[in-house]
């Protein structure tokens, strides 16, 4: 089974809240939230892959990204490699542009016990590293 390059997006807006996305149903994993992202295409760099993904996603123009985590997973029948990136400055005003539900949510409620929002297995330690680290401040 072939590993499936991802980028992926810890977007920081305002208030401390973090933009998650609702992946359509018809999707591996459809119906969980997720971090707005997408496969890379081939000899394309994961920055280039994540303005790209966020700009055809989100109708969003990175301005500002660093890289936060890569996270290897397997599941029974894909295997992933997720580069996550933050994002804290960008241009536009972030909207489901495929047509997905998107949501600013307080970091807090996605590290809550009883939060609301499930998540893909592989995002287990994106929100780990999460709980971990000091916010960012958008730029």
């Amino acid at each position: 089974m072939q590993r499936i390059h991802v980028v992926a997006a810890v977007i920081y807006g305002n208030s401390n809240q973090i933009l998650i996305a609702r992946r359509a149903a018809h999707l591996h994993q459809g119906g969980l939230w997720e971090f707005p992202g997408g496969k890379l295409e081939a000899n394309e760099s994961p920055y280039q892959g994540l303005v790209r993904e966020l700009t055809e996603e989100l109708d969003i123009r990175v301005t500002s990204a660093t890289p936060f985590i890569q996270v290897s997973h397997d599941y029974t029948d894909k295997q992933v490699l997720l580069d996550v990136w933050q994002v804290t400055a960008f241009v536009g005003q972030a909207r489901g542009a495929e047509g997905q539900e998107c949501k600013w949510v307080p970091v807090s409620d996605l590290l809550s016990q009883s939060s609301n929002y499930q998540f893909p297995e592989a995002n287990t330690p994106i929100l780990e590293k999460l709980a971990s680290t000091r916010p960012q401040s958008p730029a």
